[in-house]
């Protein structure tokens, strides 16, 4: 992710933008967002599929992909890899965007993006509640789990290929991550 300027932007900034970019809003600074690896990309879609279709069949929210902006308030707007929405709370999907906090929301790491998302996102993911945050590491076959703790968004699990993954947002579902990460070229 490349910072764009010094200038503190708004979402009436970001609605203005135009140009081929993907950008993304933290803390008012705008960040151009590169575009993303095939290995990213084969993670993001499997995941999805996975995702979508158990949310589908149990009609219990909605899941989307980037770019899908997220608004968080005036100066944070994020699209995040993959995000979840339950069927309670489908209200904050508008026309536009998605205005408010995701129940879910899915990163998949790249190197230019490992710290804003471990750190920089996190911390704002917790601070406008959202319930779930996943971090899925292609290059180490993992994907490390957060849910709302006291000060911070506290992490959950660690799962490999060994073990399957599951979550409160999803019951019934054993994720194998064998199924997420079999594709990824070297």
């Amino acid at each position: 992710m490349r910072k764009v300027s010094q200038k503190l932007y708004t979402y009436e900034d970001y609605m203005g933008l135009n140009g081929q970019e993907q950008y993304e809003l933290l803390e008012g600074e705008l960040f151009v967002v590169p575009s993303p690896s095939v290995n990213h990309q084969r993670v993001v879609g499997r995941l999805y599929t996975i995702l979508n279709s158990f949310v589908y069949e149990n009609g219990i929210g909605e899941v989307f992909t980037a770019p899908t902006d997220v608004v968080f308030d005036n100066h944070n707007i994020l699209q995040p890899d993959i995000l979840y929405i339950t069927k309670e709370r489908l209200s904050i999907i508008k026309k536009l965007n998605i205005q408010g906090a995701p129940d879910l929301v899915v990163e998949v790491l790249s190197p230019s993006t490992i710290k804003r998302d471990r750190f920089d996102k996190r911390r704002l993911y917790f601070a406008h509640g959202v319930r779930e945050y996943w971090i899925v590491d292609p290059d180490n076959r993992l994907i490390e789990t957060f849910t709302q703790g006291d000060s911070d968004l506290q992490k959950a699990g660690v799962f490999s290929e060994e073990t399957l993954l599951t979550s409160t947002l999803f019951p019934g579902l054993q994720l194998e991550l064998t199924k997420i990460f079999e594709i990824i070229t070297p």
